[in-house]
């Protein structure tokens, strides 16, 4: 299931060149992540009280198109594919116009927090993937 997390950017995420800082998508990435889990009831609570934590190992994002103060952008977040202990996230930032401005993909890996290392997938976030 897909969500969407609206943005207005601020003029504290530009850089030199007046646009919105190449780190900046990260941010708006991570902010689009965290409302999938919560519409998801996945909650860091959640993951913490089965002894869980979720790690980011890779990202690999597209710089599409400029964007600049105060345009509004849509985060769309969906559920990519799984593993046994990973899972990737299909991002998609786009402008007021429908235009796509950057698109990623995410690979999280689930770890138990006390040992520190990589864990199966619970079966409550194992069964949003296709």
């Amino acid at each position: 299931m897909e969500t969407a997390t609206e943005i207005i950017v601020r003029p504290t995420e530009l850089d030199v060149l007046g646009h919105v800082n190449n780190a900046k998508y990260l941010e708006y990435l991570e902010w689009g992540r965290e409302e999938w889990y919560e519409k998801h009831d996945l909650h860091f609570d959640v993951f913490t009280e089965m002894g869980l934590g979720t790690v980011t190992a890779n990202i690999n994002i597209n710089y599409r198109k400029e964007v600049t103060q105060g345009e509004r952008l849509t985060v769309k977040t969906r559920p990519l594919r799984r593993g046994r202990t990973s899972y990737v996230i299909a991002q998609e930032i786009f402008n007021a116009s429908k235009d796509l401005v950057a698109d990623a993909e995410v690979t999280l890996v689930i770890i138990d927090l006390n040992t520190r290392q990589s864990s199966p997938l619970p079966e409550k976030l194992a069964r949003l993937f296709p």
